[in-house]
């Protein structure tokens, strides 16, 4: 899926692209992903709203360059950025893993009102961050060091566990992609080393401030972010609604579609 638009973002160019007609949704990625995992939904729901989607400087399609600061921070404050830049005052928001607390940061620090907002298995509340991932983190300049095919083998491997059942090849071969190559591995190690659980202590004291529609979506299976902080996460919000998707793990929208595409569609439509 190409995104054709760019625009000049604080922390470098960003690709992006829209689809249909109506009001609007914007749709976060998460991390190692892009905009890649919700191309599905983007094509359903352009039947309904103007779908924006977007990859993360860092990310996917988007700018990876040394130096580059891809932190929640950065990310938080270019979301605001697009937003200005898209005209957008009160889009509906759909957001995934690290684009949950993206979105979170955003709409508490940095001010921006969202008609409603729907999460789906986000990084949104202390501790997070898996052994593996620490110990990337704590690490990453050795691991940038890799060879070249042992960099792509633990790449697959780290994605393809975010799936409970396990990825189709072609899915996993697409989701692999960006971060291979000199620029792409260096990008890898770049958004590990720069994750920090600072970012979202800024903002979970505030989660009971919240006050629009507010879904929680999570894979029952998720072996990345246990299931039990859907039901910690939802009990924060007032009115929070909870939907656990059977037979997902982490990556909801490629195990579970049609049961995640389910819960989102009365929620964003109101019902």
């Amino acid at each position: 899926m190409e995104l054709t638009e760019r625009f000049e973002s604080s922390a470098g160019q960003v690709r992006w692209a829209s689809f249909g007609d109506g009001p609007p949704l914007v749709l976060l990625h998460g991390t190692p992903w892009s905009s890649f995992v919700w191309r599905r939904f983007a094509e359903v729901l352009a039947g309904w709203w103007r779908v924006y989607l977007w990859d993360m400087p860092g990310y996917g399609q988007s700018a990876k360059f040394d130096g580059q600061d891809v932190s929640l921070a950065a990310q938080a404050r270019v979301f605001s950025e697009l937003l200005d830049h898209w005209g957008l005052d009160r889009p509906a928001v759909v957001a995934h893993d690290f684009g949950g607390a993206v979105s979170l940061r955003a709409h508490l620090l940095h001010g921006r009102a969202y008609e409603r907002l729907a999460v789906v298995d986000p990084v949104a509340l202390a501790p997070w961050g898996s052994p593996f991932f620490r110990l990337v983190r704590e690490n990453a300049a050795v691991f940038e060091e890799l060879p070249p095919f042992l960099h792509e083998a633990l790449v697959r491997e780290y994605i393809n566990s975010a799936s409970s059942p396990g990825l189709h090849a072609d899915v996993l071969t697409k989701l692999t992609e960006p971060w291979l190559g000199e620029v792409g591995q260096a990008a890898f190690y770049r958004q590990i080393a720069q994750a920090d659980q600072r970012y979202t202590d800024e903002v979970q004291p505030r989660y009971p401030e919240i006050d629009l529609p507010f879904l929680v979506c999570w894979g029952v299976d998720d072996q990345w972010i246990p299931v039990a902080k859907a039901s910690e996460l939802a009990g924060l919000v007032p009115g929070a609604g909870l939907r656990l998707i059977q037979g997902a793990g982490h990556l909801v929208q490629e195990d579970n579609p049609a049961a995640l595409l389910g819960a989102l569609l009365p929620f964003l439509r109101g019902e």
